[in-house]
């Protein structure tokens, strides 16, 4: 399918894979007055009959080929498990049907390499990631402060994804996964969460895991990982990916500048804009999350309909992983690693 023709298309035809997370996609599409889902597909027995008794009006099938292959169908969203991702983005493209995916796009930068390849070579199909922390109120009024300067120059952040749900490494799939990786699976949030705050590149990272305490279990993966990134600008981040962690799921961010400092919290943020203050801050009550699992989508959809830029576009997805691959190697070598941008 041609730009033109998606550009005069009055609604697009959606086709979701996967419907643990994936399930949440159908009312973001929903939410759009040019879009409707019209398939589903899980390949679970138990969620195959729920999608059946619950979405009638749409077409069920457990095998995503199904919906892959349907030239009906204009948009997919993958949600399946993050080892069936690269094949099914690459069936997608090739069948010129644009792309909404869950994190991580991809396991392995030869699979990113090749995803770019095939939409160089297909510049009006559009690809979007669920990197949702993007829309949370409190971190974009957080990237709106930065970006008038009430920071001053930034120098330090720290963003820690704690997981604290143990028992989905340790009993679902990620732990029957031949690589899993909780950088790519949770980590990605917290980097592009920083690149986008800051509008800075990341240059060069060091980093270290452990599976402390997994390793008991059947999860054969570090399940704790640290790491310290260069920005461009030369303001320093450390970044932790903790799923083992005995404490709610939280995106813990700080945010140092030379004017002021932020620290998120659980019932709100903390601003402090004075060093003489005896510990007085200012409450940024803007909800978190307050989002959506579905709220990228709809920008997504205009995306397509309009040829116009989406809240997460392709170069954002693949920056982030570029970062995170680079992570991995560095957890690997116990080195810096330069990062290489897919």
């Amino acid at each position: 399918m041609n730009e033109t023709v998606m550009k005069t298309k009055r609604k697009l035809n959606v086709g979701i894979i996967g419907l643990g997370v994936g399930e949440q996609h159908i009312a973001g599409y929903h939410n759009h007055p040019n879009c409707k889902v019209v398939a589903l597909c899980d390949f679970s027995e138990e969620k195959y009959k729920m999608a059946k008794e619950k979405y009638p009006g749409m077409k069920v099938v457990r095998d995503a080929d199904e919906l892959l292959n349907d030239p009906y169908i204009d948009v997919v969203s993958i949600a399946s498990y993050d080892h069936y991702h690269y094949e099914q983005i690459i069936r997608a493209i090739e069948n010129d049907k644009h792309v909404f995916v869950e994190k991580p796009f991809c396991l392995f930068e030869h699979e990113a390499v090749e995803i770019r390849s095939k939409l160089i070579k297909k510049p009006y199909l559009k690809m979007s990631s669920n990197l949702v922390l993007r829309k949370s109120p409190r971190f974009m009024l957080l990237k709106e402060m930065i970006q008038e300067g009430v920071f001053g120059e930034l120098f330090y952040l720290e963003g820690d994804y704690n997981y604290g749900r143990l028992h989905k490494i340790t009993d679902g799939w990620r732990g029957k996964m031949d690589f899993y990786s909780v950088v790519y699976g949770g980590g990605v949030h917290i980097v592009d969460l920083l690149m986008w705050v800051t509008g800075d590149t990341i240059v060069e990272v060091v980093s270290y895991g452990n599976r402390i305490v997994t390793k008991d279990t059947r999860f054969r993966f570090n399940d704790l990982n640290v790491s310290l990134l260069k920005f461009k600008s030369n303001a320093i981040a450390k970044v932790s990916a903790n799923f083992g962690c005995v404490f709610p799921h939280f995106h813990g961010l700080c945010v140092y500048g030379t004017r002021a400092t932020f620290i998120n919290g659980m019932e709100y943020g903390m601003l402090f804009d004075s060093r003489n203050n005896s510990g007085l801050f200012k409450k940024i009550t803007e909800p978190y999350p307050g989002v959506h699992k579905g709220a990228l989508i709809y920008s997504f959809v205009d995306s397509i309909l309009s040829n116009s830029q989406s809240d997460v576009m392709a170069d954002d997805i693949f920056n982030s992983m570029s970062v995170c691959f680079a992570i991995e190697k560095a957890s690997t070598i116990s080195d810096k690693v330069v990062v290489q941008y897919v």
